[in-house]
């Protein structure tokens, strides 16, 4: 979608220049001429960026800027005036102003100036919603992270996040290490800068290192011009390496060296680059397993793992299970537009005691695959893809209501003489819940 940027300037030749240059550069302008006209607009759609002239023919746009930001936390301001002085930049940015732009400007500049706050929007926007996040993670009324381990993971995200160490994060594939990355950069000192994300696995033998160091022209075939690596696209911010133990590990040593010395030499290239950023890394190997196997060197898992950080799997933290399958549902149901409002005890249970190899990430797509087939206001045992099959001892201590269910199936089977379509039907039940119900109560056909 495009962003809204709204022009209040009582000049006509400015809003149409303004509105030109907008257009040009692929935004949506609003147009308002006076103070009456912005007053009357805070109540209505909210702008990514208000482009505010300081004098109005009916106010006055230092006072007008405490409104803005309080009817519209999130928009940036860029104030635009012809009598520019340090005090009034000064005063503007006191009052929640973004940035302070003298009269006359050209049309690149502001385009720009646009954009960068755009991107400041876009990088708040983020931390706030993933400090929200480790607020309910961790604590509040409804915390979506119970179990101790993972308590004690937040914890160690809180104390660690502000500081510049490096950090290794590990656990099996789906259990949210990604997630734990943006976490520490969104809480730390380095936040309004950019998060590099890279899968050392995802990247060409042949290609990893321009990537992560860039190369000057010609350095390879198809090499036509010089390129930044992502290590200085990550200038003043983060730069987290997901499966660090898949990268190359003649790539490991020089990624050793860059750390140490804290500059980059291109590939090809003769000079040299300081830098200046986090570096979070993550495996789903143990560490001490891919340094024995020669994945992992050990000189540089002591460079990257000043602190570590061990998601357990899901199957070890069976308390977070429910609490997130329930924040799962609320956001698919809101996205889906269905009026779901939690799980029934039995597919509560169903879900608790299901061993998820494939952690965090399988959970979700379970819920969200759970949440486009469910009828009722509660997901059902039926509604599900996923089965707990149980053993002889507990079909034992199944409940009366259960068992009786349960013979109810072996009969009508026998009856149908193993047909489950025929005996879905006189079940009065779907064919895939029937499969589901053989699984659950062990049934052998």
């Amino acid at each position: 979608m495009k962003a809204n940027v709204m022009v209040v300037d009582d000049s006509d030749e400015i809003r149409v220049l303004v509105n030109t240059i907008l257009q040009l550069g692929g935004y949506e302008p609003m147009l308002k001429a006076s103070a009456g006209e912005l007053r009357e607009s805070l109540n209505g759609p909210q702008p990514d960026v208000v482009l505010l002239d300081l004098v109005l023919p009916d106010g006055d746009g230092l006072e007008l800027l405490p409104m803005i930001k309080r009817q519209w936390p999130e928009t940036q301001v860029i104030v635009l005036t012809g009598y520019a002085t340090f005090d009034l930049a000064v005063e503007a940015t006191k009052r929640g102003a973004y940035h302070f732009q003298s009269k006359p400007f050209d049309h690149k500049s502001l385009l720009i100036m646009v954009e960068r706050a755009l991107e400041h929007k876009r990088l708040t926007e983020e931390a706030s919603s993933l400090r929200r996040a480790l607020s309910t993670m961790s604590g509040g009324m409804s915390p979506i992270f119970q179990s101790p381990a993972m308590k004690n993971v937040m914890r160690s995200v809180e104390r660690i996040a502000p500081s510049e160490v490096s950090v290794l994060i590990t656990g099996e594939s789906g259990t949210g290490k990604e997630v734990i990355a943006d976490l520490i950069h969104a809480m730390s000192p380095r936040n309004k800068g950019p998060m590099i994300r890279v899968n050392c696995a995802a990247l060409p033998r042949e290609l990893i290192e321009s990537e992560l160091f860039g190369s000057v022209k010609g350095a390879y075939t198809g090499s036509t011009q010089d390129r930044d690596g992502l290590f200085r696209q990550a200038e003043g911010g983060t730069l987290f390496l997901d499966e660090i133990s898949e990268m190359p590990v003649d790539t490991q040593s020089k990624l050793l060296r860059v750390l140490q010395e804290k500059e980059v030499r291109p590939v090809g290239g003769k000079a040299t680059y300081k830098i200046d950023c986090r570096v979070i890394a993550a495996t789903n190997r143990p560490p001490e397993q891919a340094i024995k196997e020669g994945k992992l060197r050990e000189d540089l898992f002591y460079r990257i793992s000043t602190v570590s950080v061990a998601l357990p799997p899901l199957r070890e933290r069976r308390e977070d299970i429910l609490p997130l399958a329930v924040s799962f549902l609320k956001r698919f149901a809101g996205q889906a537009g269905r009026k779901l409002v939690g799980f029934t005890p039995t597919a509560a249970e169903m879900l608790r005691t299901f061993d998820w190899p494939g952690n965090v990430r399988q959970l979700q797509n379970e819920v969200q695959r759970t949440v486009l087939m469910a009828e009722g206001d509660r997901a059902d045992v039926q509604d599900l893809s996923i089965t707990t099959v149980l053993n002889p001892a507990e079909v034992e201590e199944l409940t009366l209501m259960e068992a009786m269910e349960r013979n109810t199936i072996i009969q009508v089977l026998k009856e149908t003489g193993g047909n489950k379509l025929e005996a879905a039907k006189r079940l009065g039940i779907g064919r895939q819940t029937l499969y589901n119900k053989i699984k659950v109560y062990a049934i052998e056909t």
